[in-house]
Protein backbone atom coordinates (compact mmCIF):
# COMPACT_ATOMS: atom_id res chain seq x y z
CA UNK A 1 0.00 0.00 0.00
CA UNK A 2 2.99 2.33 0.28
CA UNK A 3 3.98 1.68 -3.00
CA UNK A 4 0.26 3.13 -4.13
CA UNK A 5 0.63 5.98 -1.95
CA UNK A 6 4.38 7.15 -2.64
CA UNK A 7 3.36 6.89 -6.19
CA UNK A 8 0.60 9.62 -5.89
CA UNK A 9 3.25 11.81 -3.93
CA UNK A 10 5.84 11.40 -6.81
CA UNK A 11 2.93 12.33 -9.17
CA UNK A 12 1.63 15.33 -7.11
CA UNK A 13 5.59 16.33 -7.57
CA UNK A 14 5.37 16.07 -11.01
CA UNK A 15 2.57 17.79 -11.39
CA UNK A 16 4.02 20.49 -8.85
CA UNK A 17 7.07 21.03 -11.20
CA UNK A 18 5.61 21.27 -14.20
CA UNK A 19 3.24 23.95 -12.91
CA UNK A 20 6.50 25.45 -11.48
CA UNK A 21 8.31 25.35 -15.40
CA UNK A 22 5.38 26.78 -17.06
CA UNK A 23 5.07 29.85 -14.62
CA UNK A 24 9.01 29.77 -15.05
CA UNK A 25 8.28 30.46 -19.07
CA UNK A 26 5.55 32.58 -18.48
CA UNK A 27 7.66 34.80 -16.20
CA UNK A 28 10.75 34.95 -18.81
CA UNK A 29 8.35 35.73 -21.15
CA UNK A 30 6.60 38.58 -19.51
CA UNK A 31 10.23 40.57 -19.77
CA UNK A 32 9.51 41.49 -23.40
CA UNK A 33 5.74 42.73 -22.63
CA UNK A 34 6.15 44.48 -19.42
CA UNK A 35 3.50 42.98 -17.67
CA UNK A 36 4.26 43.49 -14.00
CA UNK A 37 0.69 41.48 -13.50
CA UNK A 38 2.05 38.82 -15.40
CA UNK A 39 5.23 38.76 -13.45
CA UNK A 40 3.87 38.68 -10.00
CA UNK A 41 1.40 36.03 -11.27
CA UNK A 42 4.45 34.07 -12.55
CA UNK A 43 6.65 34.50 -9.08
CA UNK A 44 3.54 33.32 -7.04
CA UNK A 45 2.83 30.08 -8.82
CA UNK A 46 6.56 29.15 -8.67
CA UNK A 47 6.63 29.86 -4.71
CA UNK A 48 3.02 28.00 -4.33
CA UNK A 49 4.39 25.07 -6.41
CA UNK A 50 7.55 24.93 -4.89
CA UNK A 51 6.10 25.20 -1.28
CA UNK A 52 3.50 22.10 -2.25
CA UNK A 53 6.64 20.15 -3.14
CA UNK A 54 8.48 21.34 0.00
CA UNK A 55 5.28 20.47 2.36
CA UNK A 56 5.23 16.92 0.55
CA UNK A 57 9.24 16.30 1.33
CA UNK A 58 9.08 18.13 4.40
CA UNK A 59 5.66 17.37 6.21
CA UNK A 60 4.54 20.12 9.08
CA UNK A 61 3.06 17.62 11.54
CA UNK A 62 4.96 14.75 13.15
CA UNK A 63 3.13 12.18 12.14
CA UNK A 64 4.00 12.37 8.76
CA UNK A 65 7.62 12.90 8.85
CA UNK A 66 8.43 9.04 8.35
CA UNK A 67 6.86 9.58 4.76
CA UNK A 68 8.92 12.65 4.00
CA UNK A 69 11.60 11.19 5.13
CA UNK A 70 11.13 8.06 2.96
CA UNK A 71 10.16 10.10 0.12
CA UNK A 72 13.19 11.72 0.19
CA UNK A 73 15.27 8.98 0.42
CA UNK A 74 13.98 7.99 -2.24
CA UNK A 75 13.66 10.97 -4.58
CA UNK A 76 17.98 11.16 -3.25
CA UNK A 77 16.86 14.73 -1.75
CA UNK A 78 19.28 15.97 0.82
CA UNK A 79 17.99 17.74 3.82
CA UNK A 80 20.23 20.62 2.99
CA UNK A 81 17.55 21.47 -0.53
CA UNK A 82 16.41 24.53 -1.03
CA UNK A 83 13.39 23.61 -1.21
CA UNK A 84 13.27 22.71 2.49
CA UNK A 85 13.22 26.51 3.84
CA UNK A 86 9.74 27.60 3.30
CA UNK A 87 10.92 30.66 5.20
CA UNK A 88 10.99 33.04 2.16
CA UNK A 89 7.68 31.65 0.35
CA UNK A 90 6.18 32.55 4.10
CA UNK A 91 6.59 36.25 3.39
CA UNK A 92 4.64 36.33 0.58
CA UNK A 93 2.04 33.79 1.75
CA UNK A 94 1.37 35.61 4.85
CA UNK A 95 2.26 38.95 3.55
CA UNK A 96 -0.96 40.38 5.68
CA UNK A 97 1.14 39.67 8.61
CA UNK A 98 4.18 41.22 7.59
CA UNK A 99 2.13 44.15 6.62
CA UNK A 100 1.11 44.85 10.65
CA UNK A 101 4.36 44.00 11.73
CA UNK A 102 5.79 46.65 9.62
CA UNK A 103 3.21 49.14 10.48
CA UNK A 104 3.70 48.04 14.02
CA UNK A 105 7.53 48.88 14.20
CA UNK A 106 7.71 51.74 11.69
CA UNK A 107 6.68 54.87 12.02
CA UNK A 108 7.77 56.36 8.79
CA UNK A 109 5.24 57.05 5.66
CA UNK A 110 8.36 55.31 3.07
CA UNK A 111 6.51 52.03 1.52
CA UNK A 112 7.68 50.46 -1.66
CA UNK A 113 6.02 47.16 -3.26
CA UNK A 114 5.74 44.70 -6.28
CA UNK A 115 9.29 46.75 -7.45
CA UNK A 116 10.44 45.73 -10.39
CA UNK A 117 14.52 44.93 -10.48
CA UNK A 118 14.98 47.01 -7.46
CA UNK A 119 18.58 45.91 -6.92
CA UNK A 120 19.76 48.88 -10.27
CA UNK A 121 17.51 51.34 -8.12
CA UNK A 122 18.91 54.15 -5.39
CA UNK A 123 20.22 52.06 -2.58
CA UNK A 124 18.73 54.51 0.25
CA UNK A 125 15.39 52.90 -0.70
CA UNK A 126 16.57 49.61 -0.01
CA UNK A 127 15.13 49.24 3.28
CA UNK A 128 11.50 50.17 2.21
CA UNK A 129 11.38 47.54 -0.14
CA UNK A 130 9.04 44.61 0.72
CA UNK A 131 8.47 42.38 -2.15
CA UNK A 132 10.47 43.30 -5.41
CA UNK A 133 11.76 40.87 -8.46
CA UNK A 134 15.12 41.35 -10.85
CA UNK A 135 14.21 40.50 -13.85
CA UNK A 136 18.14 40.43 -15.26
CA UNK A 137 19.14 37.71 -12.93
CA UNK A 138 15.68 36.44 -11.97
CA UNK A 139 15.87 36.83 -7.91
CA UNK A 140 13.53 38.13 -5.58
CA UNK A 141 13.67 40.54 -2.94
CA UNK A 142 11.86 40.93 0.80
CA UNK A 143 12.98 43.41 2.78
CA UNK A 144 16.55 42.62 2.27
CA UNK A 145 16.31 38.96 1.61
CA UNK A 146 17.26 37.54 -1.81
CA UNK A 147 15.74 34.18 -3.24
CA UNK A 148 17.39 33.15 -6.65
CA UNK A 149 14.44 31.69 -8.22
CA UNK A 150 16.95 30.01 -10.42
CA UNK A 151 18.22 27.67 -7.36
CA UNK A 152 14.74 27.07 -6.21
CA UNK A 153 13.70 25.77 -10.07
CA UNK A 154 17.03 23.54 -10.12
CA UNK A 155 15.89 22.15 -7.46
CA UNK A 156 12.88 20.95 -8.30
CA UNK A 157 14.47 19.71 -11.93
CA UNK A 158 16.36 17.63 -9.92
CA UNK A 159 13.63 16.52 -8.11
CA UNK A 160 11.11 16.14 -11.05
CA UNK A 161 14.30 14.14 -12.67
CA UNK A 162 14.16 11.59 -9.72
CA UNK A 163 10.67 11.25 -9.79
CA UNK A 164 11.06 9.84 -13.62
CA UNK A 165 10.36 6.10 -13.92
CA UNK A 166 8.50 5.91 -10.72
CA UNK A 167 5.02 6.98 -11.88
CA UNK A 168 4.18 7.55 -15.34
CA UNK A 169 4.47 11.12 -16.46
CA UNK A 170 1.14 12.87 -17.53
CA UNK A 171 0.02 16.36 -18.25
Amino acid sequence: MKEFKDSIFFGEILLQTKIAFRASERLDASQDTFDNLEVWCSVQSILVSAANVSKILWPTTKKHQKRGDRLREILKVEESNPLSNREFRNHFEHYDNRIEEWFNSCSGGVYVDLAMNPSLRDESLEKFYHRGYNSFNKTLIFRNELLDLNEILNALAAIQNNCKGLVLDFP
